[in-house]
């Protein structure tokens, strides 16, 4: 396909089109005089007080190509990679005004320019190239020598020029917008420029087989047909936390549940929002339609290596994207869509708490999983929301707090829930039959 020269690339060619035009029938010689072919704004040539006998042929407008507007898409993927690099598909608008300084000049030129370009509806690959291979020369412009590089004559359809008709009020706006008196003119319609661009695409592999090949008869599996509405390939519809909670918390299971999901082993490729660290944890008591992972205690009940995902201190409380695994004998791994949800941190622990003499009162968290530096932390105590002090360590499993503007009366009882990156500690219990506050989320001032 052609480059963003191509526009420019088809004036040219028309402009040479009509210049041909008026050598091929000794115009000069009809009018007493030559005739100049141009391509600029008619503005500028209304601004030139010298009146000569001319052409112009002027580009007014530009439009998509509604039939190449769909071609190559969709051009990126769910992840934002570039597949392929859909065409800039463009019309083009010509405005083919005369010129004369003597009567009946106008319409001898303009009669002729109209003919020539009847008589050449396509603009042909040959014909492009002759135009453009201009050898450089002393009175080529440098513009002009530019164009050879457009890569018009190679594009996969070819320019076709067809009348485009204007009535009065169309007329009458155009050379308003020109900022010009009314001149003889005739309207065209160029299409199509197909202007793709040069950045690097994907272009995947030929089909060399449809699923497993029979070594005896070395025919391919073929399609394979199911009697279900549901898909072929493994996936999650929900990830749920225990206990009807609204969270999965350190050292508790998280059911991920979809179809397809039974294979020799599953796990779940976990990975926090945030910071876009992943683990992966094996997967336990897989079915066609679920399994579960069982995120590690803190702390870990035996030492376990600093890289590994038992260790606690690898997690991190926020928002994460759970997708699932699927792994079996002598296929490739086939992973899931993603499905978010949260890891809340753990109040561990009474929460200690200090009153100054000025009234000023300092609480101390423990936490788990440990709080990161650059996480932000907050200690809600009934409704009152404290903003962690400033972090100073790597990671952290205390907190603290201070409340110095707003008096906590001394001897109270206030229910407390830690937020960590938006992810607040579970306060209420819905284990039971109805949902009950957490008599252990407490502290006395």
């Amino acid at each position: 396909m052609s480059n963003a020269l191509a526009i420019a690339s088809v004036t040219a060619v028309l402009t040479d089109l009509i210049n041909q035009a008026m050598v091929d029938n000794d115009v000069t010689a009809a009018i007493g005089g030559n005739v100049s072919v141009t391509a600029v704004s008619p503005s500028e040539i209304e601004a030139n007080l010298q009146k000569k006998t001319q052409l112009n042929l002027f580009l007014y407008h530009l439009t998509s190509n509604a039939g190449w507007s769909n071609m190559g898409l969709p051009s990126r993927d769910s992840q934002g990679t570039r597949l392929t690099n859909p065409p800039l598909a463009l019309d083009l608008y010509y405005l083919l005004t005369a010129y004369g300084r003597q009567d009946l000049e106008a319409e001898i030129i303009l009669g002729f320019a109209i003919q020539k370009l009847h008589e050449t509806p396509v603009l042909t690959r040959r014909l492009i190239r002759d135009t453009l291979n201009v050898p450089a020369g002393p009175g080529t412009p440098p513009s002009l020598g530019a164009l050879i590089r457009s890569d018009l004559a190679e594009q996969v359809e070819q320019v076709k020029i067809t009348p485009h008709p204007t009535g009065t009020e169309e007329s009458s706006k155009l050379w308003s917008a020109f900022q010009a008196g009314y001149r003889p003119s005739f309207a065209y319609h160029v299409s199509v420029i197909l202007i793709e661009s040069d950045k690097p695409a994907r272009s995947p592999l030929p089909v060399l087989a449809r699923g497993t090949r029979d070594p005896v008869t070395g025919r391919d599996q073929g399609v394979t047909v199911q009697a279900s509405m549901l898909p072929p390939f493994p996936t999650l519809e929900e990830v749920v936390p225990p206990n009807k909670q609204l969270a999965v918390r350190m050292g508790e299971a998280l059911i991920l549940r979809g179809h397809h999901l039974d294979a020799d082993q599953v796990a779940g490729r976990l990975m926090h929002l945030r910071s876009s660290r992943t683990i992966e944890l094996v997967g336990t008591g897989a079915t066609p339609t679920e399994f579960q992972v069982s995120i590690p205690s803190d702390p870990p009940p035996a030492p376990v290596p600093v890289d590994s995902p038992e260790n606690p201190d690898n997690w991190q409380a926020g928002t994460y994207v759970a997708a699932g695994v699927v792994r079996r004998a002598g296929k490739p791994d086939r992973v899931t869509n993603g499905l978010p949800f949260a890891l809340a941190p753990r109040i561990v622990g009474p929460v200690q708490s200090v009153v100054e003499p000025d009234g000023k009162v300092t609480l101390t968290v423990s936490c788990s999983p440990k709080v990161w530096k650059g996480q932000k932390a907050f200690l809600i105590v009934g409704d009152l929301e404290l903003a962690a002090e400033e972090i100073t360590t790597e990671k952290t499993p205390s907190l603290v707090f201070v409340s110095d503007t707003v008096h906590l009366p001394e001897g109270s009882q206030m229910w407390v829930r830690l937020r960590v990156d938006g992810i607040e500690s579970i306060l209420i219990d819905r284990s039971g039959a109805a949902p009950a506050f957490d008599p252990s989320q407490q502290v006395t001032i």
